[in-house]
């Protein structure tokens, strides 16, 4: 039997029947956020100790890949048995992969333990999606929405700082062997409420499973290839690179909704727009701080400081879409939001100029935070709403999907830019800023785009 969520009246998001699904969820989001963040603050000091520095490229690399096809398995699944199975066996793959990895002797073993671990996150993210689609009221989804995107920023405020003290005073292994630790008792709140959830009854035929989980393959095999191409230089990159452009050319149309890459209305655009909207922002993140240091003189810790305005300005943004007012029209959050987004980042540009404060960049960089966290939840919410019965998993998986491989796919193009200057100075990072403008103008551009013309306004979406 299906919860009929939308027929809920309790609209507390910690009411009796939701407080401990949504303690374990949350707390599920932020160990994700926090493994992924530790990992990098943590992996110089493994590589040296288990002298695997021609390894180091995979450790990352290989995670990305496992988690693409791990998120196209987990839509498949959550939308033919529920979410149920998914989530616990996205817990179980994360746990061993953390035990994998926490305790290797070489770092083979490590590279191993990062891709049980990156496939155990895969499953895990999409079926936490698919669990706020299935169990809370509608109009209660913003606010889910904004409490995952809290516990992403928290860790990224306080994570790269507790992991180089555990790192220093513990040793890198408890990186990886304290969280297994909390991520049990997370999942043992989040099950419960996951008792009367069910698979719903699709009402459009599924596409062949295999074939979707096939093009995942060559999807995530593109991905680690250009992530390992991007660190590159010389002719192997631009061969890896260009092998890997080729490979997401060919398999992403396949993962994504149809009319994806023409931005056709409604859940195409919707994905879309995540996935500029990631690559905007991750790409600008980039370059700031190598902005900051070698033009401006700040010191790696003033340079972070620097990102923290965003972190903060993004979980403010993302706390207000979940209190407002549904707007008439279910672009008006993307569309703001992405200006916004598109703004700061253009004013963060003014810094290559030495007459222009650096104020007035950490400004930019804050609004544009604000910005991501008026859009990335919104479009969350638009995508559940436009899922119809039994495709929640394959949307929630598609927008998983459009952020990660357009972010990868944008980084690689900024770290090019990057490599093909000797000596980097302003006119490269107004290129660099300049892709990072140009996606976010493209997505508030397209925002409109969401609306279909037979759907409910958002009121409606939202409860």
């Amino acid at each position: 039997m299906v919860i009929e969520a939308s027929v809920d009246t309790d609209d507390r998001l910690y009411a009796p029947r939701l407080r401990a699904m949504t303690v374990g969820s949350v707390a599920l989001v932020s160990l994700l956020a926090f493994e992924a963040l530790a990992v990098g603050t943590a992996m110089p000091t493994v590589a040296r100790a288990l002298d695997g520095l021609p390894l180091y490229g995979l450790a990352f690399g290989g995670a990305f890949a496992s988690g693409v096809i791990a998120m196209v398995l987990s839509g498949i699944w959550c939308d033919a048995r529920g979410p149920r199975a998914p989530m616990w066996h996205g817990v179980g793959w994360f746990v061993a992969g953390l035990l994998i990895a926490g305790t290797a002797q070489v770092m083979g073993q490590l590279v191993v333990g990062r891709l049980v671990q990156g496939f155990g996150s895969g499953l895990l993210i999409v079926a936490l999606y698919v669990i706020v689609g299935q169990a809370y009221p509608q109009r209660l989804r913003p606010k889910v929405f904004a409490a995952f995107a809290a516990a992403w920023v928290v860790p990224s405020l306080v994570g790269p700082a507790v992991a180089g003290l555990v790192v220093e005073h513990l040793g890198w292994r408890w990186v990886f062997l304290a969280v297994p630790v909390l991520a049990l008792p997370a999942a043992l709140l989040v099950q419960p409420g996951l008792r009367g959830l069910a698979p719903q009854v699709a009402t459009r035929p599924a596409e062949g499973a295999r074939a979707r989980i096939a093009w995942a393959c060559v999807a995530g095999v593109s991905a680690a290839l250009l992530h390992y191409g991007g660190q590159q230089r010389g002719a192997p990159a631009a061969v890896l690179v260009g092998v890997a452009l080729v490979g997401l050319a060919g398999s992403a149309p396949r993962l994504l909704p149809t009319g994806f890459l023409r931005a056709a209305r409604g859940l195409p655009t919707v994905v879309g727009l995540r996935g500029l909207a990631g690559a905007a922002f991750a790409s600008a993140e980039v370059v700031i701080p190598l902005m900051l240091s070698r033009e401006r003189g700040f010191s790696p810790t003033a340079a972070g400081l620097v990102l923290t305005t965003g972190a903060l300005s993004w979980s403010l943004g993302s706390w207000l879409q979940g209190r407002v007012s549904p707007p008439r029209s279910p672009a008006t959050l993307p569309r703001l939001g992405l200006t916004c987004l598109t703004a700061g980042t253009a004013t963060v540009a003014l810094g290559v100029l030495p007459a222009v404060p650096v104020a007035i960049g950490i400004l930019g960089w804050a609004v544009a935070g604000l910005g991501m966290g008026l859009t990335f939840p919104s479009l969350s919410v638009l995508t559940l709403g436009l899922s119809a019965p039994g495709e929640q998993g394959r949307n929630s998986s598609s927008l998983q999907l459009a952020d990660n491989l357009c972010t990868a796919t944008v980084l690689a193009l900024t770290g090019t830019l990057l490599a093909a200057s000797a000596a980097p100075g302003p006119p490269t990072y107004l290129a660099m800023f300049a892709v990072a403008v140009g996606c976010g103008a493209l997505g508030a551009v397209l925002a409109g785009r969401v609306v279909v013309p037979t759907a409910p306004p958002l009121g409606a979406l939202s409860g």
